[in-house]
């Protein structure tokens, strides 16, 4: 079965984590809005056999085996997300789209993490009011339930960002679907995107963090993304990477190339 039976919904309580390796540097890994750790496993098989220093993945706040937050915001996840990484003395903060903000963040330093370089994929950076207003909705919406497994799949590829045709027994989706009496639905939190409640423009937040950041940043994109361009992030960071090609998630798409874009800082 891949997805799991009737798990509870959780307020607070640690977040779900996988560790391995020892020493510095430590890489950390943060998923998108709606996915999981498990999105990483591509990227994991290279760094299981080749990272110099320890690494650890998560499920975010209201994702996968993670507890869901009183309230939502990039802030707190990145405030919850800093104590993952322990006493470590060098950091390389690597994220996706929700985690890629997150990442940023923890590249001024405010949260007390060191983080030496962030790596940021897929990161929207311009947003309509609609847009905004869009997620707002989501996030006041109860828990959705399909009838079977390939609906919520289906669902569940959509909003995490996922490549078409991604099988339910892929570690891309595990911890993201559950089975309940009622049905099948994400383990999501339906308010679990900090987006719904920001008080500011994300992408004026996104361009606060870059501007204050302590640590080497480096923008990535596909070519394919729908939420983001080339030409919007290297206003931002003058060498942003486009993979070609590419979608919304290059780190499943296209791992090995991330994986040197990662070690390559």
């Amino acid at each position: 079965m891949s997805v799991d039976s009737g798990a509870p919904v959780r307020r607070g309580g640690e977040l779900w984590r996988e560790a391995g390796g020892s020493g510095d540097p430590t890489l950390l890994l943060l998923h998108g809005l709606g996915g999981t750790g498990g999105v990483w496993s591509p990227v994991l098989d290279r760094v299981r056999a080749d990272w110099p220093g320890s690494w650890v993945v998560c499920d975010l706040p209201g994702h996968g085996h993670s507890g869901w937050p009183a309230v939502a915001s990039f802030g707190r996840y990145a405030a919850e997300v800093a104590d993952l990484v322990g006493d470590s003395r060098d950091v390389v903060a690597v994220g996706h789209s929700l985690g890629g903000v997150v990442a940023l963040l923890l590249g001024t330093g405010w949260f007390g993490v060191p983080v030496s370089r962030v790596v940021a994929i897929g990161v929207k950076v311009h947003w309509t009011d609609e847009e905004l207003e869009v997620s707002r909705r989501r996030a006041t919406k109860p828990v959705a339930y399909f009838p079977d497994e390939d609906s919520a799949l289906d669902r569940l590829v959509k909003v995490a960002g996922l490549p078409n045709g991604t099988p339910a027994g892929s570690d891309l989706v595990r911890r993201g679907l559950v089975s309940d009496p009622e049905g099948f639905r994400l383990s999501m939190d339906p308010a679990a995107s900090p987006t719904a409640r920001a008080t500011e423009s994300p992408a004026r937040m996104v361009s606060a963090a870059i501007g204050a950041s302590r640590a080497e940043v480096r923008m990535v994109c596909g070519s394919e993304d729908p939420g983001v361009t080339i030409e919007q992030l290297r206003a931002l960071d003058p060498d942003a990477i486009e993979l070609p090609g590419a979608g919304h998630s290059p780190h499943v798409e296209r791992p090995d190339e991330v994986y040197r874009i990662i070690r390559g800082l």
